[in-house]
């Protein structure tokens, strides 16, 4: 038996699927199964169908992602607060965003309601950040919950391309959903 950590074939697979299909939804389950270098037929034995891996990717992914988001704000103090650790903890998991970003899964009841309540907490968030003024009011919320995905779609494509870092890619999200590009004109 070895000593070093080796991940098992099927998270080796989801990561491929994930860095795939979070760039390019397209992509072939023989890319996928290439990338994590396997065959098609290992891939086949550990997701029988294309719906089945794309189903295990959605819940993967927000299973993750609320227990990154629910760890980071548990002693938080305000709504801003809460928003600025999400983007900390969600930017690096942006395969996962990214990969959620373009499913629909409109054919299965159960993902679309997690998809739901991903949108109304998100929105729930965003309007306790209007009450506290970090906001203004005359923004519609969906407007800026839109805004928060694409920073950070764009937070984790920073630093995959090794534009930014992970903290530098948050800090330019958090002044760009705070205070814009502007300096102060309007």
């Amino acid at each position: 038996m070895t000593d070093s950590i080796r991940p098992s074939t099927r998270d080796s697979l989801l990561e491929a699927a994930f860095g795939l299909l979070s760039r390019n939804p397209g992509a072939s389950l023989a890319q996928v199964a290439a990338r994590a270098g396997v065959g098609r037929a290992t891939l086949h034995r550990h997701f029988p169908s294309r719906e089945e891996l794309i189903r295990t990717l959605t819940t993967l992914a927000i299973a993750e992602m609320d227990a990154a988001v629910k760890e980071a704000c548990q002693n938080v103090e305000s709504a801003a607060d809460a928003l600025r650790r999400t983007l900390e903890v969600l930017i690096p998991l942006g395969n996962r965003h990214g990969f959620l970003l373009n499913e629909s899964n409109a054919d299965d009841p159960a993902l679309t309601a997690e998809f739901d309540r991903l949108d109304r907490e998100t929105g729930d968030l965003v309007e306790a950040c209007k009450r506290e003024g970090l906001f203004d009011p005359g923004v519609p919320t969906p407007w800026i919950t839109e805004v928060i995905n694409a920073l950070l779609y764009t937070g984790w494509e920073s630093s995959l391309r090794g534009k930014t870092t992970a903290q530098q890619a948050v800090d330019l999200a958090w002044r760009t959903l705070t205070r814009g590009f502007g300096v102060g004109h309007k």
